[in-house]
């Protein structure tokens, strides 16, 4: 019986959503299960970004161009910062599964074919959001409160999730452009410039003015000033267009990156079996 058979027999009576859906939420139960199998690496991925927090906080200290309590700014920063870290385990995870063949054996059954990438998404997305819950707790722990309702906490939670869920798509697809676990961390590197390039640390204020006008339009300032903005958080003045509507580009950049690199991923996915 040909696989395309066994496609419509199996999922005749549904449709092409749930099963879809059906093959994406099996995919993510495989990436959940390398969590008890590869637990070292989900600490790592915790422990990483609180560190980082706590030395900008208690060691280098920084803050330049801010006014008031450095930590109030910097929280809001450093989960933005955040979304970006971690990425290279997806990458890696991806780029591993198609050296091992595993993505060909995968293709092989009547499976939806985008439900690898998805199940790969969705898992890093849990873990996004448990590593985000354990940030702000540590964030409580040394001091930082945020000073709206809930509501607006959870709006600045979900932009920080929408950031991550962007830049996921485009690691899934530089890591399939890479296809070698090797060059995965040449690609890496170019996450540390985006993410200091930006004003989760300090003011865009404070820069040289040229400087200040790429920061200030760096996806992740919109959403760290946006975040700082739904938290109560204190942030940098600034009169430009894109510290004014930091809301609206916060929304649009992720968007825009979704809509640019999620059908390139799935498509490169799809290549990789001509």
């Amino acid at each position: 019986m040909s696989a395309t058979h066994g496609v419509s027999t199996a999922h005749g009576t549904g449709s092409k959503l749930s099963w879809a859906a059906a093959d994406s939420w099996t995919m993510t139960r495989r990436e959940l299960a390398h969590w008890a199998r590869q637990p070292v690496q989900v600490v790592v991925g915790l422990v990483f970004p609180v560190m980082m927090l706590l030395m900008f906080s208690y060691l280098i200290g920084g803050g330049q161009g801010v006014d008031g309590d450095f930590k109030a700014y910097l929280v809001p920063g450093m989960l933005t910062m955040t979304m970006a870290f971690g990425l290279e385990a997806t990458m890696l995870s991806v780029t591993q599964d198609l050296g091992k063949g595993v993505i060909d054996r995968f293709r092989s059954m009547p499976m939806n074919s985008g439900a690898v990438l998805v199940g790969r998404s969705a898992a890093d997305m849990l873990q996004s959001a448990v590593g985000l819950t354990v940030m702000i707790a540590v964030g409580y722990a040394i001091g930082w409160r945020h000073h709206e309702g809930f509501a607006s906490f959870l709006g600045a939670v979900g932009l920080l999730l929408l950031l991550r869920f962007a830049m996921l798509w485009i690691g899934i697809h530089l890591a399939m452009v890479a296809g070698k676990p090797e060059l995965v961390q040449a690609v890496q590197i170019l996450v540390w410039p985006v993410s200091f390039l930006s004003n989760a640390i300090a003011s865009p204020e404070s820069m040289p003015s040229w400087l200040g006008a790429i920061v200030e339009w760096n996806p992740m300032s919109a959403t760290a000033t946006a975040v700082r903005g739904l938290f109560g958080n204190p942030g940098a003045d600034g009169d430009s267009w894109a510290a004014t509507h930091a809301e609206l580009l916060a929304v649009a950049w992720p968007v825009v990156l979704i809509a640019v690199f999620f059908p390139l991923a799935v498509k490169r996915f799809r290549d990789l079996s001509r």
